[in-house]
């Protein structure tokens, strides 16, 4: 029961603090679609399934004991936000964005955006190996690892489609479309700012 608590309590801090996967969200939600911010968050419960697995395989505790193939990791990390964010600062006033929002991102570009924001974020790694290692006892059985794991994933997945229902939510939403590559550019500095601290930090180390 003590682990079971701990596990949960660990994943709903983890989960609610601010990083890629938020801004993600937000941005999709607040800028394309409810839909969209909705299949990026089922994305991004994807890519935590990928940590998930590889941690129970034996993987994560490779990457934690491998200085070099970490900071790799990191690296590529970096260079995917770096590279999104880029792109979202390149934003420029369009037309009547309402209607044209909605296309931007298919449903299988939005999922893909969120799966791989989490599946490449290094500190997603970070929270996962060290929760099996630390929290998790070796004993404990392999379907309850699993189970774990899919409580991870639900947790990620629901705490951001709400985030998604939220900023995709009322008239608030219709007024800051008008501004919409204002909110894109800063979302974009945003995910290439996480980007380079997690490249100089990568490199320094």
């Amino acid at each position: 029961m003590t682990e079971l608590l701990a596990v949960i309590t660990i994943t709903i801090l983890a989960v609610i603090s601010p990083g890629p996967d938020f801004a993600m969200v937000s941005r999709n939600s607040l800028l394309l679609s409810r839909r969209a911010g909705l299949l990026t968050a089922l994305g991004i419960g994807g890519g935590v399934l990928v940590h998930v697995a590889y941690t129970i395989l034996g993987v994560g505790l490779l990457i934690q004991n491998s200085i070099a193939l970490f900071h790799a990791l990191k690296l590529v990390g970096a260079a995917y936000l770096v590279w999104l964010g880029a792109r979202m600062l390149a934003a420029k006033p369009g037309g009547n964005m309402t209607e044209s929002a909605a296309t931007t991102l298919s449903d299988g570009q939005a999922l893909r955006v969120g799966f791989l924001t989490n599946a490449l974020n290094p500190k997603t790694t970070v929270f996962i190996v060290s929760l099996f290692i630390q929290v998790v006892e070796p004993a404990t059985a392999l379907p309850v690892q699993i189970g774990y794991g899919a409580f991870i994933a639900a947790a990620h997945i629901l705490w951001f489609a709400l985030v998604a229902l939220f900023f995709s939510a009322g008239a608030v939403r219709q007024r800051i479309l008008a501004v919409r590559h204002w909110i894109d550019r800063s979302f974009g500095a945003l995910l290439v700012g996480f980007g380079l601290m997690l490249g100089v930090s990568g490199l320094s180390k």
